[in-house]
């Protein structure tokens, strides 16, 4: 089948309930096994940067984002205004 998907090497969850919701993550995870995606139930209850098990061929990571800033600099970006951080 064209373009499906043969592979992953990370998964990343960020923004609001990537960072926030483990029982979420878990969920869209789940199933996943077939493209090597483990979990760990501990770190990713914990907010761990990295949720996958030391076993997954998928490193699946939880990245904290400042989704504002993010905004405001592509803004500023747009307006040709100079940003400092």
């Amino acid at each position: 089948m064209a373009g499906a998907l043969e592979g992953l090497d990370t998964l990343v969850f960020s923004a609001g309930i990537g960072e926030n919701a483990p029982e979420v993550r878990a969920r869209i995870c789940q199933g996943l096994d077939w493209i090597g995606i483990q979990l760990d139930e501990h770190r990713n209850r914990g907010n761990e940067p990295v949720i996958s098990s030391d076993g997954s061929r998928v490193t699946v990571r939880m990245i904290r984002t400042d989704e504002e800033w993010i905004i405001a600099r592509m803004v500023c970006q747009v307006l040709g205004i100079k940003v400092v951080h």
